[in-house]
């Protein structure tokens, strides 16, 4: 049993006040909560450094699991009462020092950010000295953990925000937010932009909602609002063990992004091709003119951002593609309850020849592939389906059907040429011939079965064994 957490983002209208959106003073109060809430963490962060063996205190409990007595560190709900009792003026505790009253220094403010506020500080000063302890450990002279930063966007607790999708016009949907006007904490109400597919995902069954983040840019202010389920996911080992286990295999590249394959006892079911549509040499055409309008330019000056349109084009481009293909992935897995998911092991790979431009190509295309695995990973698992990475060793180079070394070949002028990055293979030994980049998918689900051309790292290939679990109704390969 697992969770797992996505997000929709529900933007802020900030269009002309004509056009129906937030007028200059509601955006400024925005703008003045986020400051009071960074202010009062800068309080708690402090407080809570000045204080730094109140982490490591031990209560003893009563665990029904063990049946016996146990010691553990306070939790973020123990330290939250304990911060408040000695920061905050009650009728209980009345007596606070002046240097540590947080309702001298933040009078009005609601309860609920204030908590909001104390959670974040736990969390931000926690892991500075988790960091801090296996840096001293260490025993190294440099990379010493910096003192925790206390800015971050506002999360909007139960009793701050209201927002109801249901019989509300699209058009002019609102949502209604505690803010600081300057003077006091009020209720402000924000248009707010959102759709249909952002309705009905709010609204899906199963998916229990969070608190909502605020973002505040510099050109956009949205809502980010999380929601988690719990899922049922094997481990690797044991889902090994089942006769009947589904493997999805994918194959990054550059002009075929992803090539899927799934496969059930040794027999390929469904394969699934997902171009480029031109992303490639699109990205290259963009490259070449910044790389032009460096040579004219010459040396960019410091604190400059160049050609920053381009670059933000480059950037968007590539996280729509990611996004869109690792869709496609999850939506494979989804058919297949309980699968496993492979990817090759991705590492650092040189960037090849060639001029400038072409080499941040390469780059920019090995980013791509380590983003479509991350986000396929994350949206996969909403299905039960785990992830898993493989030795990268031969799956370009050896056969899927008979583990034999075979070579990879383009056609020429009708002529047959053999080049390393061909787009199709053959093998020698048993004559297949097919897709270079399907053979390369299907070699992933033999690297994870450790059939074939799989080798221990480092280590020389040991001689060619028929798979056990395929010894019997072995299927050929299409």
């Amino acid at each position: 049993m697992a969770e797992t957490i996505r997000s929709t983002k529900i933007e802020i209208d900030l269009d002309d006040r004509d056009a129906g959106g937030a007028n200059i003073q509601k955006r400024k109060c925005l703008e003045l909560t986020q400051k009071i809430l960074n202010e009062a963490r800068v309080f708690y962060v402090t407080f809570f450094l000045s204080l730094p063996e109140k982490f490591d205190e031990r209560i003893t409990y009563y665990s029904e699991k063990h049946g016996e007595y146990r010691e553990r560190k306070l939790n973020s709900k123990e330290l939250l009462a304990w911060a408040e009792s000695i920061t905050v003026s009650t009728r209980e505790h009345p007596d606070v020092l002046d240097e540590q009253n947080f309702s001298l220094k933040f009078s009005g403010m609601p309860v609920v950010y204030r908590r909001s506020v104390i959670n974040d500080a736990i969390g931000k000063v926690r892991s500075y000295l988790s960091h801090l302890k296996k840096w001293e450990k260490s025993g190294e002279g440099k990379g010493k953990p910096g003192w925790p930063k206390a800015d971050n966007y506002p999360v909007l607790y139960k009793g701050t925000y209201s927002l109801q999708l249901i019989g509300l016009d699209r058009k002019g949907s609102f949502v209604r937010i505690k803010v600081f006007d300057g003077s006091k904490w009020v209720w402000v109400n924000y248009p707010v932009k959102i759709g249909r597919w952002q309705e009905k995902r709010l609204a899906e069954p199963g998916w229990e909602t969070k608190s909502p983040k605020l973002v505040i840019g510099a050109k956009k202010i949205f809502l980010s609002v999380p929601q988690a389920r719990e899922v049922r996911a094997r481990k690797v080992e044991e889902s090994k063990l089942d006769p009947e286990l589904v493997t999805v295999g994918v194959d990054l590249n550059v002009k075929n992004l992803a090539v899927v394959t799934v496969m059930k006892s040794g027999k390929v079911i469904e394969t699934v091709f997902i171009k480029d549509s031109g992303l490639d040499r699109h990205r290259y055409l963009h490259l070449k003119l910044i790389s032009k309008h460096q040579r004219q330019s010459g040396k960019a000056v410091r604190g400059e951002r160049f050609d920053w349109r381009l670059w933000s084009h480059i950037k968007r481009t590539n996280l729509d593609f990611a996004h869109k293909v690792s869709r496609k992935i999850a939506d494979v897995c989804a058919k297949y309850p309980r699968c496993v998911l492979i990817f090759e092991r991705l590492g650092r790979s040189g960037h090849g020849k060639g001029g400038k431009a072409r080499r941040i190509n390469r780059k920019q295309a090995n980013q791509l592939r380590g983003l479509i695995r991350d986000l396929s990973k994350h949206k996969a698992f909403q299905y039960g389906t785990v992830t898993v990475e493989t030795d990268p060793h031969g799956t370009s180079h050896y056969c899927a059907r008979c583990g034999e070394k075979g070579e990879r070949f383009s056609f020429k002028n009708g002529k047959r040429v053999k080049r390393g990055w061909g787009k199709l293979f053959y093998c020698p030994h048993c004559g297949y011939e097919v897709n270079a980049d399907f053979n390369a998918s299907v070699n992933v689900h033999h690297s994870f079965y450790r059939e074939y051309h799989w080798r221990i790292e480092g280590k020389a290939r040991s001689g060619l064994k028929r798979p056990a679990r395929l010894q019997a109704g072995w299927e050929k390969l299409p």
